[in-house]
């Protein structure tokens, strides 16, 4: 069944606005978050007080001279607001919006001096005269915050875009508008608006030119949407769209990487119910947006616990697709005592799922043990509570038999010093966390080919 909504010969005006607003969740990448989060601390001390904290960047000296003249324009009760995400992270964005050669400067801001209903969240355009910035157009933004900036070409379209996500206070609610700055009337068009829950330019079909792509949750039970948009030379938008596998009004990460084929797909990681996430990809050919599912019942093979994101295992530039299965000798226990096998399947050029490798992937530790091959259906694994490593025991004939590695992560120097001096090898650090490993040796005279040599255990292991 074609799911597409709009196809190349349905187009958009340039003038046209989406007034059609969704009720939208999603939230932050992890790394993005971590990146945030540790940036925010890595200065902070104990006795700072939360006026320091909270105090703006402190202002290049072409920002301050963009800055008076800002103020020159609007009064100087205003507050700079500056993007959550993304290449452009400042108040301030200096570059050229209009093809001139010359460098023009995006300011957001709101006015202070408003009732709270007023407060608007503002975008100021500013161009320089005989090397002085001066305001040359002023307009109101959507929503309260700005989430990401982006400012490219689009499709076939030589003018370069003003791409601005925003969104409410709570951040709940997102949306998505592009302008089109004119210089020779001083004013600023806004060719399209829509709810979104994520937005990127890339060249999702490999043809050279850059798409407009976004992804919009689902608002009433129907399925979320991903639509890439495509500009001719006329400035139409010509959108492409195809409804995703399930309800999704979430997402836990998005990742871009090849499919079977030589295709470049984006992995859509998406909250699918309490503690679970599925996957849904996409990728763009001549005949428009597709999905590797064309099922939405496939989707749900790839159903797994929160934070088991689709991820490059062997670098080889496609994404695998982490799946777990129950590990030998926990089939009759409860779910809840059971020990997982995290499968990686990839997507071969037929679009169906075909199994990478297998491993132990603890999210919570934050590293993976990508299982050798000679380990395939041999292995199970158990939780040595006492000394709190992961053991990997052989089990070809389904019985648990002898133990063949022990995977260790050491919270302090002490306890790392100490499994060193006990013949544990260091696999790496993160942060105040140390990996380590141990290899039996001279268990059995009995050679059954499943020891792994330290080579196996140092091209296995994975921090993530």
């Amino acid at each position: 069944m074609n799911t597409c909504r709009l196809t190349a010969d349905k187009t958009v005006p340039v003038s046209g606005c989406y007034s059609e607003k969704m009720i939208l969740k999603r939230k932050l990448l992890p790394a993005a978050a971590l990146t945030i989060i540790s940036a925010s601390l890595s200065g902070c001390s104990f006795g700072t007080s939360i006026d320091n904290l909270m105090t703006p960047p402190k202002l290049s000296v072409e920002q301050e001279q963009i800055y008076k003249a800002l103020t020159d324009a609007t009064g100087t009760n205003i507050s700079l607001k500056y993007p959550k995400s993304g290449k452009y992270l400042s108040a301030f964005i200096v570059e050229d919006i209009d093809g001139d050669g010359g460098d023009e400067a995006v300011v957001f801001y709101e006015k202070t001096s408003l009732a709270a209903p007023e407060n608007t969240l503002r975008i100021n355009i500013l161009d320089q005269n005989g090397g002085k910035w001066r305001s040359v157009c002023d307009t109101p933004a959507e929503g309260a915050e700005i989430e990401k900036v982006i400012i490219s070409e689009l499709g076939s379209n030589e003018r370069i875009n003003l791409i601005i996500g925003s969104s409410l206070i709570n951040r709940s609610e997102k949306n998505v508008a592009i302008y089109n700055y004119d210089p020779m009337n001083g004013t600023i068009e806004k060719t399209f608006s829509e709810a979104c829950s994520f937005i990127d330019v890339t060249d999702l079909d490999g043809d050279g030119e850059t798409e407009f792509f976004l992804l919009a949750g689902s608002a009433t039970g129907s399925p979320a949407v991903a639509e890439s948009y495509k500009l001719d030379k006329s400035g139409t938008y010509h959108v492409y769209s195809r409804e995703l596998s399930g309800s999704f009004t979430e997402f836990d990460s998005l990742s871009y990487g090849e499919i079977g084929g030589g295709r470049k797909g984006l992995y859509i990681d998406a909250v699918s119910g309490a503690g679970s996430i599925q996957t849904d990809i996409v990728y763009m050919d001549s005949t428009g947006l597709n999905k590797v599912f064309a099922d939405p019942k496939d989707s749900l093979a790839t159903v797994r616990p929160a934070g088991c994101s689709s991820f490059d295992i062997d670098g080889d530039g496609i994404l695998e697709i982490p799946v777990q299965t129950i590990s030998p000798g926990y089939e009759e226990l409860p779910e809840s005592e059971q020990m997982k096998i995290t499968q990686w399947d990839f997507v071969n050029s037929d679009n169906r799922l075909e199994r990478k490798c297998s491993s132990y992937y603890s999210v919570g530790d934050g590293y993976i043990f990508v299982f050798p091959e000679k380990w395939d259906k041999n292995v199970t694994i158990k939780r040595d509570a006492v000394n709190d490593e992961i053991v990997f025991c052989a089990c070809p004939d389904g019985e648990t038999g002898r133990e063949l590695l022990r995977i260790y992560c050491a919270e302090d120097t002490a306890s790392r010093e100490d499994r060193i001096s006990s013949g544990y090898m260091l696999m790496g650090t993160k942060g105040d966390s140390a990996y380590l490993a141990y290899i039996p040796y001279n268990q059995t005279t009995v050679d059954d080919g499943l020891s792994p040599s330290a080579g196996d255990v140092a091209v296995g292991f994975k921090m993530k």
